[in-house]
């Protein structure tokens, strides 16, 4: 009994995540998309939350993306909840996908999906072909498990234990959360009580306050991918669990009424026992939402409080990139190592600006500001390769492959303008301490030339986020600007010393500022030529 239960779980398991994966690979893509364009307030987050986790066939998966994207500033706490109480009542459809006696088509589906992962090479088909195979999976672990729970409605132990849940049922949400917190996911544990409500193992009134507790225990996810987060991810993570505790509390109060308004739905719509479930586990959270929506400002206000603090810079400049992504949708999980990539060139152009002014006007708070972003330059250049490397050893796709490699060659490039405008700051250094002035010539050239790399290395970064084509050919003509003024430059330099307009000491200097300034133009031509490569190649799914 116990090894026919563990491997119908286990393939339950297998078949939620092998279809999910699937379905995002069919419309991944666009998640990004949607998540960052469709939350504009928290009704239009409810509905983003439905459509994603549906996507993706897990509101924890959605919840954990949504910590990622509050943290990383992309949707506000307000936003956030909407999409978290979307996410809550998209995973009531593999309830309701479960209650659907199909248990008798699942052998045929299962094997159609195996003729099209197997037999058809186009991305597209084999796609479909996962997503049936992962479908009919289901209910055939199902099956597997509500035959190897058949011999418990003879047990005295286990009829006594659904009597003490009928009669606590306190007992009853404690169980739901703790199944639910062991195997990290609320539709396997949904699945697992539609079968012994099936099998006539528990009664209703017994198995709702399991069904209440269910959705107490998936928040967990989302709370131990906050734990490292910024303090606006805690806040995301802890407004799900007090949203769902929150509705817990409300529907224990009516809980006689709810159970008798279930079975009376039951009898006028002729609803199998699985679907029963299923209908009692939508309501709960639809009717939750309906509650709860008009006073999201109120739950965002409680959330401050419980978890209060400020975002610091170094917490902001970590936020785009959560592991969690990687196993819930490796598309996300790139898109926001994007995000991250461009940021560190925010972070470059800020340090390059910080070098410029320390320059020009010798004040050491420049110099100690530039210092501390390289070093955050640097921390994100390790957490970001990492994370790619990471994210390499899941299946992308040839977009995905190459949008991969250019971030893989963008951080690269980004770190090297960290590296050029320290150095800068070393330099300035230098000619301070030994009382090194520039002549008004050099310094003119020297601001004229920083105007031009700095505007150079913004559109560059712009170019990236944006994956615009025709902001990457305008670096690309501006680089080659740069490197025209840089031969003017070191003519007027040379002129300059053959003539004793400055000193040998004051030339070797100005000489390595604009070498290192010319370098840093060459890395926005290499970040501009990623670009149209991936451009060039086709459509770029990754343009905001």
């Amino acid at each position: 009994m116990i090894f026919q239960f563990l491997g119908g779980l286990g393939l339950f398991f297998f078949a939620i995540k092998y279809m999910g994966d699937g379905l995002q690979k069919i419309a991944g893509d666009r998640l990004r998309e949607i998540l960052n364009k469709f939350t504009t307030n928290p009704l239009m987050g409810v509905f983003v939350g439905i459509v994603v986790t549906v996507l993706i066939q897990s509101s924890s998966g959605t919840t954990v993306i949504v910590v990622g994207l509050v943290s990383a500033g992309f949707m506000t706490l307000r936003q956030a909840i909407g999409v978290i109480m979307g996410a809550n009542i998209g995973t009531t459809i593999t309830a309701f996908i479960i209650g659907f006696d199909i248990g008798v088509y699942s052998y045929p589906i299962m094997a159609l999906g195996a003729l099209l992962l197997f037999f058809f090479n186009r991305e597209k088909v084999q796609n479909v072909g996962q997503v049936l195979f992962g479908f009919a999976g289901l209910f055939i672990g199902l099956e597997m498990m509500g035959q190897g729970m058949k011999p418990l409605g003879d047990w005295e132990g286990f009829i006594d234990l659904t009597i003490s849940f009928s009669d606590h049922p306190i007992l009853g949400i404690m169980a739901g959360t703790i199944f639910t917190l062991i195997v990290q996911s609320s539709s396997a544990t949904v699945g697992v009580l539609q079968s012994l409500y099936a099998e006539g193992l528990i009664p209703l009134h017994g198995a709702l306050p399991i069904l209440f507790g269910e959705n107490i225990g998936t928040t967990i996810t989302a709370v131990l991918a906050s734990l490292s987060a910024s303090i606006a991810a805690r806040r995301a993570a802890a407004s799900h669990v007090l949203f769902n505790i929150i509705g817990t509390i409300i529907f224990m109060i009516f809980l006689p009424l709810f159970s008798t308004y279930v079975e009376w739905v039951a009898m006028v719509l002729n609803l199998e026992r699985k679907m029963q479930i299923a209908f009692a586990h939508g309501t709960f959270n639809v009717i939750n939402m309906l509650i709860q929506l008009p006073f999201v400002g109120v739950l965002a206000f409680i959330v401050t409080k419980l978890v209060p603090g400020e975002n610091s810079l170094a917490e902001n400049s970590e936020t785009y990139i959560d592991k969690s992504f990687i196993g819930q949708s490796p598309t996300i999980a790139l898109g926001q190592a994007k995000e991250e990539v461009v940021r560190m060139g925010e972070i470059a152009v800020k340090g390059l600006q910080e070098s410029m002014d320390y320059l020009f006007t010798s004040d050491a708070k420049h110099a100690h500001t530039t210092v501390q972003l390289e070093e955050v330059i640097n921390k994100l250049d390790r957490a970001t390769t990492d994370y790619l490397v990471a994210l390499s050893q899941v299946s992308l796709s040839e977009s995905d492959s190459k949008l991969h490699h250019a971030l893989f060659q963008n951080i690269r490039n980004i770190e090297r303008v960290g590296d050029h405008f320290e150095n800068i700051v070393e330099l300035v250094q230098f000619k301070d301490s030994h009382r090194v002035k520039f002549s008004p010539d050099a310094c003119g050239e020297l601001k004229e030339m920083y105007e031009l790399v700095l505007d150079t290395v913004s559109l560059s970064v712009l170019a990236l986020d944006k994956q615009s084509k025709e902001f990457a050919k305008e670096v690309l003509a501006r680089e080659n600007h740069i490197d025209d003024l840089v031969e003017i430059m070191r003519k007027r330099h040379f002129y300059r010393l053959k003539q004793g307009g400055c000193s040998s000491t004051a030339g070797i200097v100005y000489a390595d500022i604009i070498s290192n300034l010319e370098r840093v133009g060459d890395h926005a031509a290499n970040i501009a030529e990623t670009i149209l490569v991936i451009q060039n190649s086709g459509k770029n799914v990754y343009a905001n």
